[in-house]
């Protein structure tokens, strides 16, 4: 699997891990973003997608967000935050699991990767939120709606209206992440997650995800339709056949 160097690939078998990697903290400027968007697209293409486990190289920061470079001008800052924009919308789409391995800070857009991951590892030295206001900008608004479906209103006001980051227990107790295990465990622990993950059936999968993630804004009769379109996906694939002939021969011993 090919490699830039602002984003290191290495992929075993059903699992890929993606290493942000611009030192000294991992900023996201387009360059970045850009090949993230390209790279989750082609793994989406695939025939049968690899779950991902996203992080950043070294201990100290996940990501520091966003490069506050890129946002001096409306000019500048315009494709920059539409290309985000389609990032989110790649991530929450991507059919299969997509995980945070989180050591040190995640902060701003990044904290927003982790807001639209299926799952979030992350260290006691982690550190989330979004600093924006105090830094003259304002985070992507599809972050800041997931912040409060995922938060809840009461806990994305106060990390949107006060800027401050909060810690991995806290993180931990408002849903932010998932888990929090030691530094040198994180990788290891976000892999064998996204491979569980990645071992259930892949269309049942991306069908629940699709449901969760894509349905808030959709009327009752889209989401019907959804329903029966999503029915040959999995009644027709023997490795759902046979979970629910498991189930049935299990019941009828009892």
């Amino acid at each position: 699997m090919a490699s830039s160097d602002i984003l290191l690939i290495e992929r075993e078998a059903d699992v890929a891990v993606m290493t942000m990697n611009r030192p000294p903290a991992n900023a996201l400027n387009i360059d970045l973003i850009s090949i993230l968007l390209d790279q989750i697209q082609s793994f989406a293409r695939d025939e049968m997608p690899p779950g991902i486990v996203l992080t950043g190289r070294g201990d100290r920061f996940f990501s520091a967000g966003g490069d506050i470079k890129e946002v001096a001008t409306v000019e500048v800052a315009t494709p920059r935050l539409r290309m985000f924009h389609a990032l989110l919308c790649e991530m929450e789409k991507y059919p299969s699991p997509l995980v945070c391995a989180v050591r040190g800070y995640a902060v701003g857009g990044a904290f927003e990767f982790l807001l639209h991951a299926d799952h979030v590892v992350a260290n006691p030295e982690c550190q989330v939120g979004f600093p924006e206001i105090n830094h003259g900008l304002l985070p992507a608004v599809k972050g800041m709606r997931q912040a409060a479906r995922i938060l809840g209103q009461k806990a994305a006001k106060e990390l949107l209206y006060w800027g401050e980051l909060i810690n991995a227990s806290k993180a931990l107790r408002l849903g932010a992440v998932d888990q929090v295990v030691d530094t040198d465990e994180v990788i290891d622990r976000a892999r064998s997650i996204c491979r569980d993950l990645r071992s259930k059936d892949r269309k049942l999968f991306a069908a629940i995800k699709r449901s969760l993630n894509l349905t808030a804004q959709m009327s009752d009769g889209e989401l019907d339709d959804m329903t029966i379109a999503d029915l040959p996906a999995y009644l027709d694939e023997e490795i759902s056949a046979e979970a629910r002939a498991r189930f049935l021969a299990k019941n009828k011993k009892v």
